[in-house]
Formats: C-alpha cells, sequence, structure tokens
C-alpha cells in the first residue's frame, strides 16, 4: 500500500472529513454555492489547513461531471472567464500567506469569512457594483486572494452574483462554473509552493466519491421554483460549520 495512501487512512477525524464533503456536496448541487464553506471550517478543525484544501480542491474533479454540464450552459461564460484569469493571477499570493501563517489564525479566519459571508446574506447585503470587467476582476482577484490563504473562493463571487439582479439559475450556473474551475487550480499552485503530499492526494482521491454522490444528489433535487427552501437549508448548514469550526471548541 502506498505510503500517501496509509497516511490518509490514518488521518484523525477520517469518517467525519468525509461526511462532511457528502453534505457540502448536496448543498453545492442544489444552491451552486456553499461546498467550501461547509467543508474548510469543519474540516480544517482535524486536518492542516493546507491539506484541507488541497484534498477539497482536488475532489473538485466530480463538480465537473455532476454539476458544471447543467450549469454550463446557462453560465455567462464570458464573465465567469474574466473572473477566473483574475483569480488565477491572485492565488500565488493567497497561497503564500497559507504558507507563511501559523495554522490556528487560518482555521479561525475561515470560521469568521464563513459566518461574515452568511451574515451578508441573510441580510441581503451585496457587492455594491456595476457588472463591468472591472468589477469582475476585482471580484475574481479577491476570490483567488481568499481561495488561496483558505480555500474560501466563493464569498465575494457569491455577493456579487446576487446582487446582480439576475434570475436564481443564472446566479447558481455562474458561482457554480467560476467555483469548480478556480478550486481545480489550486492543486497544481499548492504543489509549486511545496503544500501538496501524498497523504492529500489520496485523500483527496478518496473525498472524489462522497462528493461526487452529494452533488449528483442535489444536483438532481434542484428545482428552479423552490429558491427560497435551497437558500434556508444552506444557510441552516453553513452556519453550523462555521460555528463548528470556531477556536472556542478547540
Amino acid at each position: 500500500m502506498p505510503d500517501g495512501l496509509t497516511a490518509a487512512l490514518a488521518l484523525p477525524g477520517l469518517p467525519l472529513v468525509v461526511l462532511v464533503s457528502f453534505v457540502a456536496g448536496v448543498v453545492y448541487g442544489f444552491a451552486g454555492f456553499g461546498s467550501a464553506l461547509i467543508f474548510m471550517p469543519v474540516a480544517a478543525r482535524v486536518l492542516p489547513p493546507e491539506m484541507a484544501i488541497g484534498a477539497f480542491s482536488l475532489s473538485a474533479l466530480a463538480s465537473l461531471f455532476t454539476v458544471v454540464p447543467g450549469a454550463w450552459a446557462v453560465a455567462d461564460r464570458r464573465a465567469v472567464l474574466q473572473m477566473l484569469i483574475a483569480a488565477l493571477i491572485a492565488t500565488p499570493l493567497g497561497i503564500w500567506l497559507l504558507r507563511v501563517a501559523d495554522p490556528e489564525p487560518i482555521r479561525t479566519a475561515m470560521s469568521v469569512i464563513v459566518l461574515v459571508t452568511l451574515a451578508a446574506l441573510i441580510a441581503g447585503w451585496r457587492f455594491p457594483v456595476a457588472p463591468g470587467w472591472r468589477a469582475r476582476s476585482g471580484i475574481g482577484a479577491l476570490a483567488g486572494l481568499s481561495g488561496g490563504a483558505t480555500g474560501l473562493n466563493g464569498p465575494a463571487v457569491i455577493l456579487f452574483n446576487m446582487g446582480q439582479g439576475v434570475a436564481a439559475s443564472a446566479v447558481r450556473a455562474n458561482s457554480a462554473v467560476f467555483l469548480t474551475i478556480s478550486s481545480l487550480t489550486f492543486v497544481p499552485q499548492l504543489w509549486l509552493q511545496g503544500l501538496v503530499d501524498g497523504a492529500t492526494v489520496w485523500l483527496g482521491i478518496g473525498l472524489l466519491l462522497p462528493y461526487a454522490a452529494g452533488t449528483a444528489l442535489g444536483t438532481r433535487a434542484f428545482r428552479p421554483g423552490r429558491e427560497r427552501i435551497y437558500r434556508g437549508t444552506a444557510y441552516i448548514i453553513i452556519a453550523a460549520a462555521g460555528l463548528l469550526g470556531l477556536p472556542i471548541w478547540r
């Protein structure tokens, strides 16, 4: 058995990581966002932050087959591409911060970002900017920086997309395509900065199945007319994840 696989199977809290991966996938499937908001603060309680980010980013491969195909037809692909380019440029700086910072502040930052994002969503706050290329580039860069440092590349994009006054299906599609593709870029960039080992790769491979099952289930359950139900459910689960990740429990 490869050493990396042995190390991955011996990780403390592995059943919890598998379970939260499945739940994150379900929410992502029906809401188009929220997977990292749910996974990162909980998984980082039992894993090094860089391992949690790398493994979950690798498991995002599943979304290419379960979520992106349907979202691709609805998404504003030009707008998503603009944000992706900016995110790709900014992500290395975020990963550098992850590499040099102490793990505990990173874990706390994950939970704080999750809870602040949730509060903004519930309060109806949105980024008050016009949807031009400058705004998209800025939002993409912010998502890349945050994603590289904490694995949370979604908050800025979610708040931006929800503020554009488009249908829920379009918000879901734009967010899903951006989050999936940008997350997949994290693994090679983490590797370039020496933050990916064999255990991280095997853990990510192992999470493909529960995450894929969750996203497939969530996607099948999605109905455009049930937007409020989906958002309410996502908010409750995100709140629980954010609270569980706070340092008061450690």
